[in-house]
């Protein structure tokens, strides 16, 4: 398998499904419409979407029934992207290497495309017509592990304690907290979604989810590094950003040495957890080592 035609696939097949499952941006409030699709198509790796897709297939579920579910967690993490580059947050002015949302629409105007995606999401989940036809359990287990992930006792729990850390002096234990919270849960969350509409055993489900909770410290460590490393024509975002708003990050407490030695043991450890899945989990073995040695 060729990693980097399987990626292009999954995110042309995602991209797709998307359309399909938002308004369109010429119905009313059309300015609404336009502010959703210019984050949702603004490009992106699509990485928790495609994760979850390989996940449903690796338990051996069918791509088809995975699909809507993909798509909703991908407008989860947008309307996550565009808050997070608020003026009240981040106050980033670029994003997927264009001007970010409040910046064409307004602040407002950005709160309210991400509030329309959070709750797209939670309705692409629970409508039939929208759903692919999901057995109401699997739709509720589905709905449950995002709604989780994304709240207070994830995503967004991990962004206040980002904002509060900024300009202190923090802990491993802390930095952690932020990054299995902040990132890692919406990722482990993708891929136990998948885990759950493929309809994987018992066996199965633990070695998803101790591959999504590798993965996803991992994917955000090599993120701290890029934000240090990187160049911001292939990451699409400011570069050194992290450090002159004081974030804590892995780089600022370990160095750039003993982080990406830290990214690449969680990979193999990511790899490793995939052992019982065979040759079906493929595309998440090379995921994970994708993960840790990005240039984007």
């Amino acid at each position: 398998m060729i990693l980097a035609d399987y990626l292009r696939q999954r995110i042309a097949l995602v991209d797709g499904a998307l359309k399909g499952l938002v308004p369109d941006e010429d119905i009313l409030p059309a300015t609404l419409h336009r502010a959703m699709h210019y984050s949702l198509f603004a490009g992106g790796k699509r990485l928790r979407p495609i994760l979850l897709l390989a996940a449903c297939e690796a338990a051996g579920g069918k791509l088809e029934w995975a699909l809507p579910a993909a798509c909703a967690v991908e407008m989860v993490h947008t309307y996550s992207l565009i808050h997070d580059d608020l003026p009240a947050m981040d106050d980033d002015d670029f994003r997927r290497g264009r001007p970010t949302n409040h910046r064409v629409f307004g602040e407002a105007g950005a709160i309210l495309a991400g509030d329309a995606l959070l709750t797209q999401a939670f309705l692409v989940l629970a409508d039939p017509s929208l759903n692919g036809g999901l057995e109401p359990a699997v739709a509720l287990r589905a709905a449950c592990l995002l709604a989780r992930a994304a709240g207070s006792m994830g995503m967004v729990g991990g962004q206040i304690v980002d904002m509060e850390s900024e300009g202190k002096r923090v802990d491993l234990p802390t930095i952690e907290y932020i990054h299995t919270h902040k990132t890692g849960a919406m990722i482990l969350a993708a891929v136990q979604i998948g885990a759950a509409i493929g309809k994987a055993g018992p066996d199965a489900e633990g070695s998803l989810t101790r591959y999504g909770e590798a993965v996803g410290l991992a994917f955000q460590i090599a993120d701290d590094i890029l934000d240090v490393v990187g160049q911001q024509d292939l990451i699409g975002k400011d570069v050194g950003s992290d450090q002159q708003r004081g974030k804590a990050t892995y780089p600022g407490l370990l160095g750039l040495e003993q982080s990406r030695d830290r990214a690449l043991e969680l990979s193999s450890m990511a790899v490793a957890a995939l052992t019982v899945l065979g040759s079906s989990a493929e595309p998440l073995r090379q995921i994970a080592e994708y993960a840790v040695n990005r240039s984007s």
